[in-house]
């Protein structure tokens, strides 16, 4: 049995190394049937599609076959609707704590599934979990400055906007920078 976070509505189940192994070779249909999920193509913006096929590639296998004990801190952990055995989404940190105590979580939903509350659900369980860790001191996050529901995500999670900046990508991008205390 793997490990799972549960909520009323929601399980988020951390991928291993193996799983993203398959989501990268195979696809994500596969690595539904891997997990015995309903197949849920998701339906993203480019830029969200772009960045989960970047952290599949360069992040999360690399990092899960670099840390396969603390592999939780460097992967995707689907978003799993328990009503209808899905996954709508996903959500990740940036990795353990650093020595100032901080990590970084982000998330990306289906657009299907958005507006429920599933985002917030999940960022309240996954951040819960990771103050466990007696290191984390901090979480931080990014949002793009036109993307108000993510931002709400945050908010309604104990969030404080910290400030502005521009990501340097290949369309530059304005973003909201934010942190969550430990409390």
């Amino acid at each position: 049995m793997m490990f799972q976070l549960h909520t009323p509505r929601l399980s988020l189940i951390p991928l291993s190394n193996r799983h993203l192994q398959e989501w990268s070779q195979s696809g994500r249909k596969d690595l539904e049937k891997m997990l015995d999920l309903q197949h849920n193509p998701w339906n993203m913006e480019l830029f969200y599609e772009q960045e989960t096929s970047q952290a599949l590639r360069d992040y999360w296998i690399p990092q899960t076959a670099k840390f396969p004990i603390d592999y939780f801190w460097y992967t995707n952990w689907e978003i799993i609707l328990k009503a209808s055995s899905c996954s709508v989404g996903g959500i990740g940190f940036a990795g353990l704590p650093d020595n100032d105590g901080t990590t970084e979580i982000g998330y990306a939903l289906d657009q299907k599934f958005r507006g429920k509350g599933i985002a917030t659900e999940a960022v309240q369980a996954l951040s819960e979990w990771a103050f466990q860790d007696a290191d984390l001191r901090m979480i931080r996050a990014e949002t793009p400055v036109d993307n108000v529901g993510s931002q709400r995500v945050l908010e309604k999670n104990c969030f404080q906007k910290t400030g502005e900046k521009t990501l340097a990508l290949e369309n530059p991008m304005q973003v909201f920078t934010w942190e969550r205390l430990r409390y």
